[in-house]
């Protein structure tokens, strides 16, 4: 019960404080209060016997009253409190002990209006005003060691303005916190959609290309067992798919979705296998030692395979392709070709195959190029200096 009364306080000082336009933290404010009340209690304590009680309590008063309208309207306002500080400072004085601890108040006043207020004049008209009651009671009430409580108001004042500057800094630091956060969320969110992309696009690819064929098998050539086929290795696909697909979005979940590791350079293989399976004339050629490529590099290369045989599928229908990869000690050499039919489906304007494969080539810090040459169609990437 306690600890929930606590942290109600606490956000309810947090939300007044940030309502008045105050980064302090919540602590801030009731240490700031929690002094005053004590330099003042002190200072009433050692006037006792010195002064009508109508004084002591009017200063008491004053002071408190700050406290009493926040509690009461849930509202901070800087400029009633420091003028309240210095009201009562001004009414102790009026009768000086020693050692006193009346203009202790004005050092609070001028620390916080160094902290808090936001105008050049206002911070200096409490600075000012602090030093003025210390002159007038200096001069007309006998305070003794004036000069003294004058330079403590100046070294509040200092202490103020540090923590403005450190509320500043924090400030800063937050949003360029909060700032490199966004960026590193709508990145991964980036990379998750382009995942998402690339195996939907193959999948969706291979299952025509399967359909087509089942399609082709039971009207032209009344062949169940070659549709059933065709049919069976869509579905394959499919489920294979929903995996990937399962596997990419649980990224963005907490914790892990499972532990199927994402494909690499290895699995190109095999995709090409079943994009061959699904009618695509595909050869795949392969030298060097695969185990140079590291994981992300392994992956970034199968995405651009897959997603330039979905491209294949869907943009020159009837080609030939070949995938041809080269890792060698001076880096590493990917080549998907294809044959241009001619007559060669456009592809659509706000397609993002192409631009989904340099963004992956730009993250590996390779070269890629892709375009038409004669009557191929070639996707080259180099990924310099792979690690043996």
């Amino acid at each position: 019960m306690l600890e929930i009364l606590r942290d109600r306080f606490r956000a309810r000082v947090q939300a007044s404080l940030t309502r008045a336009g105050l980064t302090l933290p919540w602590w801030g404010a009731l240490c700031a209060s929690a002094v005053s009340f004590v330099f003042t209690a002190v200072a009433l304590i050692q006037r006792d016997a010195v002064l009508p009680p109508e004084p002591i309590a009017l200063a008491g008063l004053i002071v408190i009253a700050p406290s009493v309208i926040w509690v009461a309207t849930d509202w901070i306002m800087p400029w009633v409190r420091m003028a309240a500080l210095i009201i009562a400072a001004s009414v102790l004085l009026i009768e000086p002990v020693l050692p006193d601890f009346a203009p202790l108040l004005l050092l609070v006043a001028a620390t916080e209006a160094g902290s808090v207020l936001r105008t050049s004049w206002g911070i200096a008209l409490v600075t000012v005003a602090g030093e003025a009651v210390l002159v007038v009671a200096g001069i007309w009430g006998g305070l003794i060691g004036g000069p003294v409580y004058m330079v403590a108001i100046l070294l509040g004042l200092s202490g103020g303005l540090m923590v403005r500057w450190y509320t500043r800094v924090l400030d800063a630091e937050r949003g360029n916190r909060d700032a490199s956060r966004d960026k590193a969320l709508l990145a991964e969110r980036q990379r998750i959609a382009r995942e998402v992309h690339d195996v939907v696009g193959h999948s969706l690819s291979i299952t025509l290309l399967h359909l087509t064929g089942a399609r082709h098998a039971l009207q032209q050539d009344r062949d169940v067992d070659e549709a059933i086929e065709a049919l069976t290795e869509a579905e394959q696909v499919g489920r294979a798919a929903m995996a990937d697909i399962r596997r990419t979005v649980g990224l963005l979940a907490d914790s892990p979705s499972g532990s199927a590791p994402l494909p690499g350079v290895e699995d190109i293989a095999t995709l090409v296998e079943r994009t061959r399976s699904a009618g695509l004339a595909v050869r795949y050629t392969q030298e060097g030692d695969l185990g140079r490529v590291g994981a992300s590099e392994g992956l970034g290369l199968y995405r651009i395979v897959q997603e330039s045989l979905v491209n294949v599928v869907k943009h020159a229908p009837g080609a030939t392709a070949e995938v041809r990869l080269n890792a060698g000690r001076s880096g590493l050499n990917l080549v998907v070709s294809n044959t241009l039919p001619a007559t060669v489906r456009r592809a659509a304007e706000d397609g993002s195959g192409l631009a989904g494969m340099a963004v992956r080539a730009a993250q590996l810090g390779a070269d890629l190029s892709a375009g038409p040459s004669g009557r191929q169609w070639i996707v080259r990437v180099t990924v310099p200096g792979v690690k043996p």
